[in-house]
């Protein structure tokens, strides 16, 4: 007998990004993401967003994903700094990716 299981497929680090991104779009965030990296200083974060003075560099991984030293470097070093947030999230962490990008308030409505 086949066992049928109800869990959703995992969704890729490109959905998530296309989540992460329409989300920082309608909380009404500038958002940089570079497309092709191969020239780009290896590690850097994945997303920059800016809104009312605030500036956040997000790490995205799926699942799965592992991040590397490169990755986890920049991420150290950003933290170091009080004049940006830094993220590493996974599409487990939408609900606080949204409230991070949108601000309780714009969830409830």
């Amino acid at each position: 007998m086949n066992k049928k299981t109800n869990s959703l497929p995992a969704i890729t680090e490109k959905e998530f990004m296309d989540e992460v991104v329409e989300t920082a779009q309608l909380g009404g965030w500038l958002v940089y993401h570079t497309y092709d990296s191969r020239r780009s200083q290896a590690g850097f974060p994945d997303l920059v967003m800016v809104r009312h003075g605030r500036v956040i560099f997000a790490e995205l991984k799926s699942e799965k994903g592992r991040i590397r030293p490169e990755q986890q470097l920049w991420l150290d070093e950003l933290m170091k700094s009080d004049a940006v947030e830094t993220f590493l999230w996974r599409p487990s962490d939408s609900e606080t990716m949204q409230k991070t990008l949108l601000g309780q308030r714009l969830l409830t409505q």
